[in-house]
């Protein structure tokens, strides 16, 4: 059984901390039982197996639909964040001129792509800046540009990779729809560590991965499309599950073979294609064991084991970008002396998993970290300088 604060569904994780949740989340055993398993099945009976598969993936939808208090049809699964973002971008109608805001400082997966839609389409992407503004003036920023006109969407990450900051992505969608704008979110970074409501923020699209805080497996993913954005997307990544009732000439006898079927008029036209099986099934399990424990109760826990660390490392001379009102699940730090990289070897030499992008020392606990651990850390980081 799970429990917040014990790794013992890990049993063969070698980092003595793993602090490295931000980037890829280590399988616990559940997860790998369920990829076997699956696998197994395949082994077993081949295409038979396919029935089951097809419901795991049901069920999935239904409990990221739980996850994020949204219904199951509005999510289709995907390959990744960056999958969802290409395929959304393909997918919406743009115009000469049309403007994408984007935040400097996103990841990647949340810019390209709309820098090729903008380049290919002669719409604009216009920049605004987040890195170490408060909420009001990110707001702000947005405003003015919405103010001149022809926004059509606005991008951003619900918590910032490289520092962990927890976006005022509620306070963006009403600016935008006031504008007749749709936004679009990057939840890779807190969906499973920090509590999503998908209707409460009023997002149009929300996508994800599940190797991340979702803690699945990389190769899979989600898109979230809010039914009233369903009519702007025009279906062109569609494939061949993209149909309404795309098996049925497979299962049900001549006469249903029609290339030219309706398009499904809902999130799931953007399956158009045989999914990753393994990486749904390693999913279902992971958000299983997430919905169990419950995604307040673990972001409390977080909070509490990175306030700890916050404290420790401020102490000892680190800077902290976090902000304690508005926590995720990453604390990112400037060492003393700078380098945060020669501190990302040190300590991943001494067995504490972190990392460091863009600069920035990061820390990302998630359920299985015990409070504990923090004193491991410190002590660490003593013996280091």
């Amino acid at each position: 059984m799970p429990s917040i604060g014990s790794r013992a569904l890990f049993p063969d994780l070698d980092a003595r901390v793993y602090l490295n949740h931000a980037s890829i989340s280590p399988p616990s055993r559940p997860v790998r039982e369920a990829v076997v398993a699956l696998l197994d099945r395949y082994g077993h009976v081949g295409t038979a197996a396919f029935p089951e598969a097809a419901a795991q993936r049901d069920h999935l939808r239904a409990s990221l639909g739980t996850l994020m208090g949204c219904e199951a049809e509005d999510i289709a699964l995907t390959g990744s964040t960056t999958r969802g973002i290409i395929d959304l971008s393909v997918c919406l109608h743009w115009e000469p001129g049309d403007r994408i805001v984007c935040f400097r400082g996103e990841f990647p997966a949340n810019t390209t792509p709309w820098l090729r839609a903008a380049a290919a389409t002669g719409a604009e992407v216009v920049w605004v800046d987040q890195d170490g503004l408060p909420d009001e003036a990110v707001v702000d920023a947005v405003r003015a540009v919405c103010e001149e006109g022809d926004v059509r969407m606005v991008a951003c990450s619900l918590v910032q990779f490289a520092t962990g900051r927890v976006m005022p992505v509620a306070d963006l969608a009403a600016l935008a729809h006031a504008h007749g704008a749709y936004i679009a979110v990057d939840a890779i970074q807190g969906l499973g560590v920090v509590p999503v409501d998908v209707r409460a923020l009023d997002v149009d699209f929300l996508l994800g991965g599940g190797h991340k805080w979702l803690m699945g497996l990389e190769g899979v993913g989600f898109a979230y499309v809010h039914p009233r954005a369903l009519d702007v997307l025009e279906p062109r990544t569609a494939g061949w599950l993209s149909h309404e009732d795309p098996l049925a000439f497979l299962l049900e006898g001549p006469g249903h073979l029609d290339p030219l079927a309706p398009i499904r008029h809902e999130a799931g036209f953007l399956e158009a294609h045989s999914g990753n099986a393994l990486g749904c099934a390693a999913l279902d399990a992971s958000v299983a064991i997430l919905l169990e424990l419950g995604v307040p109760a673990i972001h409390a826990h977080v909070t509490a084991w990175l306030d700890a660390a916050e404290d420790g490392l401020v102490e000892r001379g680190f800077t902290s970008l976090r902000d304690r009102a508005s926590s995720s699940g990453t604390l990112s730090v400037l060492p003393p002396d700078g380098d945060a990289i020669r501190w990302n070897h040190a300590l991943n030499e001494a067995g504490i998993s972190v990392s460091a992008p863009d600069g920035r020392l990061r820390l990302s606990p998630h359920w299985p970290n015990a409070l504990d651990e923090v004193d491991v850390l410190l002590a660490t980081v003593d013996g280091l300088r």
